[in-house]
């Protein structure tokens, strides 16, 4: 029985060890709550394992990751729009503050398509390396949402005030090029490379002074955002809010029936 749990997670989020890198691998498109817990146990296990030196974070295929599964959301808010939203204190916050916390950098692989939420992992990440044909999206206003995860300080520390403006009220698509510009990520490659690099600096940084990683991490985090705590609480509250009201739920139906969302401010 342990032996099926073991190989059914891992069908959600793979963890793998190779020398002192730690290698997490996203394996569903969107975040379910099963690939959500799952994901920060695995982070939590690389986290405490003094072996490990490095971590890199990727997904798998075409796509890094799309974010909340939004079909499981849709329920979530029929069964209890009050309650929808406890996934960010239960999971995404929890995951994201692992990743800044860590002590030991991490890379986000961005083998692909990274929207949503997405988009907030690969942020909390320390390095982020990313296929060329990768597409990114904000995401979140179009189905009547704002930040969460983290994203409203993390984004705008990368790109500025006035390119997050854009990028979460228009929640136009964007390409890697673009965001490689506008300071979301470091390093383009080929895809079919994107993990072969992100190995190659992840083995580097773990022959590295892990502690000198951990203090400058530290320092970085306290020099360029504001209390991570206080942002997490602030997004969350926002996010349950706007969960309330009838312009999110109509345009998460209309997300899933392939239609585009009207919106009502109500």
């Amino acid at each position: 029985m342990e032996n099926d749990q073991a190989a059914a997670a891992a069908e959600i989020v793979a963890v793998e060890v190779r020398d002192a890198v730690g290698i997490v691998t996203m394996r569903t498109p969107a975040l379910s709550k099963a690939a959500k817990e799952r994901l920060l146990a695995a982070l939590r296990q690389l986290d405490a394992d003094d072996a490990v030196r490095a971590v890199v974070l990727t997904g798998t295929g075409k796509v890094f990751c799309a974010g909340q599964d939004l079909g499981e959301h849709a329920a979530a808010l029929d069964a209890s729009p009050a309650s929808a939203f406890d996934t960010l204190a239960e999971h995404y916050n929890p995951i994201v503050r692992t990743l800044t916390a860590m002590p030991k950098p991490v890379i986000a692989a961005v083998n692909g398509t990274c929207a949503g939420a997405g988009i907030s992992l690969a942020l909390a990440c320390d390095i982020r390396v990313c296929s060329a044909a990768a597409k990114f999206a904000t995401a979140f206003t179009g189905i009547g949402l704002t930040f969460d995860s983290g994203l409203s300080a993390t984004l705008t520390r990368a790109v500025g005030t006035a390119r997050a403006s854009e990028l979460v009220l228009l929640a136009e698509p964007f390409t890697a090029q673009q965001a490689l510009d506008w300071g979301l990520v470091g390093r383009l490659t080929e895809p079919e490379r994107v993990l072969d690099e992100s190995m190659a600096l992840a083995a580097r940084l773990a022959a590295g002074p892990t502690l000198a990683y951990a203090e400058a991490k530290r320092a970085i985090q306290a020099a360029a955002l504001p209390a991570l705590p206080d942002v997490l609480e602030a997004e969350h509250a926002a996010q349950a809010r706007l969960g309330q009201t009838a312009d999110h739920k109509d345009a998460v139906r209309a997300f899933l029936a392939k239609q585009r969302p009207a919106f009502h401010a109500r």
